[in-house]
């Protein structure tokens, strides 16, 4: 696969991007664009190594070697066509995925690891620009009806698939547009949002009808349904943790998708800002330091935040992997995000003890206590405080990034599925207690990445297909036929 010994030939490739200064200044995508030869040969980094776990590490099992050798060829109408054979929407996941992919690349282990998120990325765009992605409806119509409740990646991927295969398919939004989280959790200037209506006027053309302001359970009775054929639940893991210690009530303490949301909605054009969810000339403190937490320092940086802070109650990660955080397993590491270039205090093992508000009952400091991690053989680690630690930050806004714990309960409630001790409803093979309901993403297995939720919409999409007509040529993850675009 790509240039024989090209991985001791050529560096890795990663884009550029508009300097701090300038990037914070609006909402738009940072990243400068790399040129066609660099790309060719970041693709012709990629090793023939024989057994690509690049494969095991991505949820699609998407045909890695394969692409990447098509874009060393420069046949990227070729690269395409493989990248859409198990993926539906690269140019989501080109963007905001983790990629585990690189993770498990066999370059990894002596070199950093092939650009493979990159180079997704720019199959994709490359395809949009030449005009080769077009609405590709069905031939022939089954007749049967699904309805797919939640327009995130998993939902929209599951309405894809299942059009193609002939079915006509109704997608249920609670929200103003379609996307799910990619609209209302991801910020603008990590997935701008007219990338995502450039796929649904595909979508759209390709037959599926998509209905917003929508909210199955609340403004549109469950028993409607009924009515088709099948169902599929995407609605997500939108429950969100809380932080229940004193001053909880505190004006000023924000959960991050809240915060997020409303700022989409402002750039967008659907909202005002508001005072109470902006950060300017704020102390903004972010609790939680994963991607969710990232975005909230990105977001409050453009807002023109007096300071950003990030805390994160596990130990600083190491740079490195460590000895029992192998390859090819996810590495543990340090990551340092383009928003925490732009400016951010980073704590680590840090405990919030409480939320200090004024006479007004807004938020004006926050306290804390250094911890530390005592670890038990054969046991989980415990938490420690550290006597003699204890600080108070002055805080205007604190943004809870902590995470999903599961779906909202009224959906499963109302139609009576069953659940797990998280609220995930069950599915065997993304087929429910109900034989006509199905379940996908989030709301099935937790809070995930949108790589999964793809995944799983398209396993889901190929069991209702069979459900509907006793068998499917669907494909299953990773098998995928070639399609034109």
């Amino acid at each position: 696969m790509g240039k024989l010994r090209g991985f001791l030939e050529y560096d890795r490739q990663d884009e550029d991007t508009v300097v701090v200064d300038e990037r914070v200044k609006n909402y738009n995508e940072y990243t400068k664009e790399l040129d066609t030869e660099e790309l060719n040969k970041e693709g012709g980094r990629c090793m023939d190594c024989g057994i690509p776990f690049c494969h095991s590490g991505c949820p699609l099992g998407n045909l890695i070697p394969d692409f990447n050798d098509a874009v060393y060829k420069n046949d990227w109408s070729k690269a395409l066509r493989i990248l859409h054979s198990t993926n539906n929407f690269p140019e989501f996941t080109g963007r905001l995925c983790p990629a585990p992919c690189e993770s498990s690349c066999v370059l990894g282990i002596i070199q950093p690891p092939v650009s493979i998120e990159l180079i997704e990325k720019y199959i994709v765009e490359r395809g949009f620009k030449e005009g080769w992605i077009k609405p590709n409806p069905p031939e022939n119509r089954t007749g049967k009806t699904v309805a797919v409740v939640g327009s995130g990646p998993a939902g929209l991927a599951a309405a894809q698939q299942l059009n193609r295969a002939g079915h006509t398919v109704t997608v249920f939004e609670r929200d103003k547009k379609i996307g799910g989280l990619l609209r209302y959790g991801i910020p603008d200037f990590k997935l701008e949002k007219k990338v995502i209506d450039r796929r649904l006027d595909i979508m759209k053309e390709e037959g599926i009808e998509f209905k917003t302001n929508v909210h199955v359970g609340k403004n549109y009775d469950v028993e409607k349904l009924n009515d088709f054929d099948a169902v599929v639940l995407c609605g997500g893991a939108t429950q969100r943790r809380k932080l229940p210690i004193p001053g909880a009530d505190a004006k000023g303490v924000v959960q991050a998708m809240e915060f997020l949301k409303r700022n989409n909605e402002v750039v967008d054009g659907l909202e005002e800002p508001t005072e109470a969810l902006h950060a300017k000339g704020k102390n903004v403190i972010v609790i939680g330091g994963g991607d969710t937490g990232s975005d909230c320092v990105g977001t409050s940086n453009r807002h023109g935040a007096k300071s950003v802070t990030n805390f994160e109650i596990m130990p600083m990660p190491s740079s490195m992997r460590t000895e029992d955080n192998p390859w090819p397993f996810w590495p543990f590491t340090l990551k340092t995000t383009s928003s925490h270039e732009e400016g951010c205090d980073r704590n680590w093992s840090i405990l919030t003890k409480e939320f200090v508000k004024d006479g007004k009952g807004n938020l004006k400091g926050i306290k804390t206590v250094d911890v530390k991690w005592k670890k038990i053989p054969g046991e989980r680690p415990q938490l420690q405080e550290v006597e003699g630690t204890e600080k108070e930050w002055p805080c205007e806004l604190a943004l809870l990034a902590l995470g999903f714990t599961g779906p909202e309960a009224t959906l499963s409630e109302q139609l009576g599925l069953h659940t797990d001790d998280r609220s995930n409803i069950e599915g065997n093979d993304y087929q429910t207690n109900i034989p006509h309901i199905f379940t996908a993403g989030d709301m099935r297995r937790g809070q995930s990445l949108i790589v999964w939720a793809i995944s799983e919409g398209r396993e889901a999409a190929h069991h209702v297909d069979k459900f509907l007509m006793g068998t499917s040529a669907l494909p299953l993850k990773g098998n995928g036929d070639l399609p034109s675009a």
